[in-house]
Protein backbone atom coordinates (compact mmCIF):
# COMPACT_ATOMS: atom_id res chain seq x y z
CA UNK A 1 0.00 0.00 0.00
CA UNK A 2 1.49 3.28 -1.15
CA UNK A 3 1.95 5.86 1.60
CA UNK A 4 3.25 9.40 1.13
CA UNK A 5 3.44 11.57 4.24
CA UNK A 6 4.40 15.22 3.85
CA UNK A 7 5.68 17.50 6.61
CA UNK A 8 7.47 20.80 7.10
CA UNK A 9 4.82 23.27 6.07
CA UNK A 10 3.90 26.34 8.07
CA UNK A 11 3.56 30.10 8.12
CA UNK A 12 6.49 32.11 6.78
CA UNK A 13 7.04 35.73 5.84
CA UNK A 14 7.68 36.75 2.23
CA UNK A 15 11.32 36.15 1.40
CA UNK A 16 11.59 33.35 3.92
CA UNK A 17 12.39 29.68 3.51
CA UNK A 18 10.85 26.31 4.30
CA UNK A 19 11.97 22.74 3.72
CA UNK A 20 9.29 20.18 2.99
CA UNK A 21 9.80 16.46 3.47
CA UNK A 22 7.87 13.46 2.21
CA UNK A 23 8.30 9.99 3.70
CA UNK A 24 7.46 7.30 1.17
CA UNK A 25 6.61 3.63 1.65
CA UNK A 26 4.78 0.78 -0.05
CA UNK A 27 6.63 0.96 -3.35
CA UNK A 28 10.16 0.95 -4.69
CA UNK A 29 11.08 4.56 -4.04
CA UNK A 30 14.61 4.33 -5.42
CA UNK A 31 13.41 3.45 -8.92
CA UNK A 32 10.54 5.96 -9.03
CA UNK A 33 10.47 9.44 -10.46
CA UNK A 34 9.01 11.66 -7.75
CA UNK A 35 7.17 14.93 -7.94
CA UNK A 36 5.84 17.87 -5.96
CA UNK A 37 2.51 19.42 -6.84
CA UNK A 38 0.53 22.13 -5.08
CA UNK A 39 -3.04 23.33 -4.90
CA UNK A 40 -4.72 26.57 -3.94
CA UNK A 41 -8.31 26.11 -2.72
CA UNK A 42 -10.70 26.34 -5.63
CA UNK A 43 -7.98 25.86 -8.23
CA UNK A 44 -6.54 22.84 -10.01
CA UNK A 45 -3.44 21.01 -8.94
CA UNK A 46 -0.27 22.66 -10.22
CA UNK A 47 2.89 20.69 -10.95
CA UNK A 48 5.91 22.19 -9.20
CA UNK A 49 8.93 19.96 -9.69
CA UNK A 50 10.13 16.45 -10.56
CA UNK A 51 13.27 14.44 -9.85
CA UNK A 52 14.62 11.32 -11.54
CA UNK A 53 15.03 8.07 -9.59
CA UNK A 54 18.68 8.60 -8.75
CA UNK A 55 18.36 12.36 -8.50
CA UNK A 56 20.53 13.24 -11.44
CA UNK A 57 17.83 15.09 -13.30
CA UNK A 58 15.50 17.74 -11.91
CA UNK A 59 12.93 19.98 -13.55
CA UNK A 60 10.92 22.91 -12.23
CA UNK A 61 7.93 24.96 -13.22
CA UNK A 62 8.72 28.43 -14.37
CA UNK A 63 7.08 29.96 -11.32
CA UNK A 64 9.53 28.32 -8.88
CA UNK A 65 12.68 27.81 -10.93
CA UNK A 66 15.68 29.36 -9.25
CA UNK A 67 13.94 29.49 -5.85
CA UNK A 68 12.99 25.87 -5.10
CA UNK A 69 15.25 22.80 -5.03
CA UNK A 70 14.00 19.24 -5.15
CA UNK A 71 16.15 16.42 -3.78
CA UNK A 72 15.85 12.92 -2.41
CA UNK A 73 17.44 10.42 -0.05
CA UNK A 74 16.93 6.97 -1.52
CA UNK A 75 18.51 5.27 1.51
CA UNK A 76 15.75 6.71 3.72
CA UNK A 77 12.93 6.91 1.15
CA UNK A 78 12.49 10.65 1.66
CA UNK A 79 11.74 13.36 -0.87
CA UNK A 80 12.55 17.01 -0.11
CA UNK A 81 11.60 20.44 -1.41
CA UNK A 82 13.75 23.36 -0.29
CA UNK A 83 11.81 26.56 -0.85
CA UNK A 84 13.64 29.89 -0.71
CA UNK A 85 12.60 33.46 -1.46
CA UNK A 86 9.00 32.53 -0.83
CA UNK A 87 6.26 34.73 -2.24
CA UNK A 88 2.62 35.13 -1.28
CA UNK A 89 1.64 33.34 -4.48
CA UNK A 90 3.44 30.23 -3.22
CA UNK A 91 0.72 29.83 -0.59
CA UNK A 92 -0.88 26.42 -1.19
CA UNK A 93 -1.16 22.88 0.03
CA UNK A 94 1.92 21.02 -1.16
CA UNK A 95 1.81 17.32 -2.02
CA UNK A 96 4.44 14.82 -2.98
CA UNK A 97 3.22 12.57 -5.74
CA UNK A 98 4.20 9.52 -7.75
CA UNK A 99 3.06 11.16 -10.96
CA UNK A 100 3.15 14.69 -12.36
CA UNK A 101 -0.64 14.94 -12.30
CA UNK A 102 -0.77 14.24 -8.58
CA UNK A 103 -3.11 11.27 -9.00
CA UNK A 104 -1.26 9.35 -6.27
CA UNK A 105 -0.28 11.83 -3.60
CA UNK A 106 -0.09 12.26 0.14
CA UNK A 107 -2.37 14.22 2.45
CA UNK A 108 -0.42 17.42 1.88
CA UNK A 109 1.17 20.09 4.03
CA UNK A 110 -0.03 23.69 4.17
CA UNK A 111 2.41 26.45 3.25
CA UNK A 112 1.27 29.99 3.98
CA UNK A 113 3.41 32.95 2.95
CA UNK A 114 2.19 36.11 4.61
CA UNK A 115 3.45 39.06 6.57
Amino acid sequence: QVQLVESGGGLVQPGGSLRLSCAASGFTFSTSQMNWVRQVPGKELEWVSSISPVGGATVYSGSVKGRFTISRDNAKNILFLQMNSLKSEDTAVYYCARDVNGTTRGQGTQVTVSS
